[in-house]
C-alpha cells in the first residue's frame, strides 16, 4: 500500500513539474477560460435577471473544454517523448498509473477553476459569496468525475491520429450525466438556493463520480495494452 501511494505522488508529481516548466497546459486551459468569459460577457448585461440564467452553462462550458485542452495534453507528452512505456513497466498495477495521471489532471482543472470563478464574479457582477461553499462542492465533483473518465478516454485517444477530435467526441455522451447534474445544482444555487436544495442532484454526481472512477480504474490495464 505504501509502495501504491509513493507511485502515485510521483507519478502525479512528476506531472506537476512537468507543466510548471512549460506551463503550456495551464496557459491555454485559462486563455480560453477569458475568452469564453469575456465573449459572453458582452452578450449580457452585468447583474441582470439573464446573467443568473446563463452564468451556470458559461461556467460549465469554460469548464468542459478548457478542461479537454488539458486531457488532451494527459498523455501526448508521455507518447510523444516515448515515456509511456517506462510507466507501463513500473512494478505496480496499472491503475496505479491511471490515478496518478487523473489526480494531475484533477489539480490543474481545479487550478483553472480557482482563476475562473473570481473573473466570472468580476465580469457579470454576481455576489455568490453566501454561497461559494457549496457552489465550491459542487464544482470539485463535477470535475472529478470529469477528470475521472477523461483521463481513460484520453489514454485511449492518444495513439489515434485524430486524438485531438476523438476525445471530445467520445468524452461528451458519457459526461452528459455529470454535467447535467453539475448545471442544475450550479443553477439552484446562483437562484438563491441552498446545500439542501441540491442534495439530490449532490447525490447523483457523487454516485457517478464513484462509478466513472472504479471503472475507469478497472478498464485502464486493458486500454493501455497493446
Amino acid at each position: 500500500m505504501i509502495l501504491v501511494l509513493k507511485t502515485i505522488m510521483a507519478i502525479t508529481w512528476k506531472d506537476i513539474l512537468s507543466e510548471f516548466r512549460s506551463r503550456d497546459t495551464l496557459s491555454s486551459m485559462m486563455i480560453f477560460c477569458l475568452i469564453v468569459v469575456i465573449i459572453f460577457n458582452f452578450m449580457f448585461e452585468p447583474g441582470s435577471t439573464n446573467v443568473r440564467e446563463m452564468v451556470p452553462g458559461i461556467l460549465w462550458i469554460a469548464i468542459t473544454f478548457a478542461g479537454i485542452l488539458g486531457l488532451n495534453r494527459s498523455f501526448i507528452y508521455e507518447v510523444d517523448h516515448g515515456s509511456l512505456l517506462g510507466l507501463l513497466l513500473c512494478p505496480v498495477d496499472h491503475y496505479v498509473i491511471y490515478l496518478g495521471k487523473m489526480i494531475g489532471n484533477f489539480i490543474f482543472m481545479l487550478i483553472m477553476e480557482i482563476i475562473l470563478i473570481p473573473l466570472l464574479i468580476i465580469f457579470f457582477n454576481l455576489n455568490i459569496f453566501s454561497i461559494l461553499l457549496p457552489l465550491s462542492l459542487v464544482v470539485f465533483l463535477g470535475t472529478l468525475g470529469f477528470a475521472a473518465v477523461g483521463t481513460l478516454l484520453s489514454a485511449i485517444s492518444v495513439n489515434t491520429r485524430a486524438r485531438e477530435i476523438l476525445l471530445p467526441v467520445l468524452l461528451f455522451p458519457v459526461v452528459i450525466p455529470i454535467l447535467l447534474a453539475a448545471v442544475k445544482s450550479t443553477t439552484i444555487l446562483i437562484n438563491g438556493g441552498t446545500l439542501s436544495d441540491t442534495i439530490s442532484w449532490i447525490k447523483i454526481l457523487s454516485g457517478f463520480d464513484i462509478v466513472f472512477l472504479v471503472l475507469s480504474s478497472l478498464l485502464f490495464e486493458f486500454v493501455v495494452e497493446d
